[in-house]
């Protein structure tokens, strides 16, 4: 068993299944493009295709959450389906600054998918894993009582040069006080 971390993003290490016969030994894991581990069971990227699938499987996946609007592509559904995962589809619109706003009714909901842990492990993708998927971490990021500072950071590692003000305000300014979750979800919460 291989990993392919040749996007230069992937920076922790994942429990992977191990091969189940000698065919699977050499089998070579690619994740999606800025994937990444955002808490135990959440992991966030782009939008995954079939050299994907194989990494896909080893993350034992029970959810997807997809943050784009276009019907999901065949192939990656019929993986999804016939590995059991549940897909969740969010469409919420590229935004281009300034006059497109993230809806805060599609992040809620995303959000409580999130937090239920029944969902868990479960992958959270945009098309390229930076904004879409970085409003929904940094929101997560929010209820993980993080300062901002490194919701920031963390945002701004991911979208690199086209970090948007517009992303950063909104999730600076979203409204957590309505959702209700145990802060013990997070492994950040469990000492």
């Amino acid at each position: 068993m291989k990993l392919d971390n040749s996007n230069g993003q992937v920076s922790f290490t994942a429990e992977v299944s191990p091969p189940h016969n000698s065919d699977d030994a050499d089998e070579v894991f690619v994740p999606p493009l800025n994937f990444a581990m955002v808490d135990n069971g959440i992991f966030r990227s782009g939008f995954p295709d079939s050299a994907n699938f194989g990494f896909m499987k080893s993350l034992r996946l029970r959810s997807v959450i997809c943050l784009c609007p276009e019907p999901y592509p065949e192939t990656t559904a019929e993986f999804l389906k016939s590995n059991g995962i549940r897909l969740y589809q969010f469409g919420i619109d590229g935004c281009k600054e300034p006059f497109v706003n993230i809806p805060n009714d599609k992040i809620q909901e995303a959000l409580k998918v999130v937090l239920d842990v029944r969902n868990h492990p479960l992958l959270i993708h945009c098309k390229r894993g930076k904004h879409r998927t970085g409003c929904l971490v940094g929101c997560i990021r929010r209820l993980q009582r993080w300062c901002l500072s490194s919701i920031f950071d963390e945002y701004q590692r991911f979208a690199g040069a086209k970090a948007r003000v517009s992303d950063q305000r909104f999730i600076e300014l979203f409204d957590i006080s309505g959702l209700k979750y145990n802060p013990l979800a997070f492994s950040c919460s469990r000492k």
